[in-house]
């Protein structure tokens, strides 16, 4: 009798354990910073330089940026650990501004390992999405000059890395896409409206950014 309740004990502590490590696997939530303030960020403190301005009514409030002096910069890094992931930012690029932009980047400290998007103007009034991930001694660029939008509207860009290929999408729609060696990034930080080092100013507005510990498809994307 008591061996058959010790049989059943150890079932059940197995049981448990199984849940516990099944749980522990499960991946995270994604990460969601919406630009709605210029006090914080998804819960990180935002020290901004320039001028930008909180846009809009709620829900849709956004953050527009000047193109000269304007930027946010955040002690987080979404990526970190990750070895795929989706990045997603919802934006809307303005006339008149810089040819290239860097208008979201996210890089581990120490090091040069990082994630860029960024836009190109055209000279005949379009823009198309530029993006870029180093890591180790990678360095990977989609340059999509063959798709070109209007300035405008609003647009979802997405990065989505499955560990082996990086493809870029802009309003669900794949752009271009290449193999890549990647190592996941460690803890770092984060710039918005212009690239870490204070160069390629963006202008133009952002609403949203998502980090999804996970390739997503298409149909699940942020819309803009």
């Amino acid at each position: 009798m008591m061996r058959g309740r010790c049989r059943s004990i150890f079932a059940a502590i197995g049981l448990v354990l199984a849940i516990i490590g099944t749980s522990a696997a499960l991946p995270a939530e994604p990460v969601v910073w919406n630009f709605d303030n210029l006090e914080t960020i998804g819960g990180h403190a935002a020290k901004v330089i320039g001028k930008p301005r909180v846009i809009g009514d709620k829900p849709y409030q956004a953050i527009r940026f000047d193109g000269v002096g304007d930027a946010i910069f955040l002690d987080a890094n979404p990526l970190a650990g990750l070895k795929q992931f989706t990045a997603e930012i919802v934006f809307r690029p303005a006339a008149g501004g810089p040819k290239e932009q860097r208008f979201f980047h996210l890089q581990e400290n120490g090091s040069e390992n990082r994630l860029l998007f960024e836009t190109r103007l055209t000279d005949d009034g379009r823009w198309f999405l530029d993006t870029f991930i180093k890591s180790g001694d990678g360095d990977y660029t989609l340059f999509a000059k063959e798709f070109t939008h209007e300035i405008g509207p609003w647009f979802a860009a997405a990065i989505v890395m499955d560990g082996k290929t990086m493809r870029h999408f802009v309003n669900g729609k794949e752009e271009m896409r290449t193999d890549l060696k990647f190592t996941p990034q460690g803890a770092g930080q984060a710039s918005v409206g212009v690239r870490f080092n204070k160069v390629h100013w963006y202008q133009g507005d952002i609403r949203e950014a998502r980090i999804t510990p996970r390739p997503l498809a298409p149909a699940d994307f942020l819309k803009p």
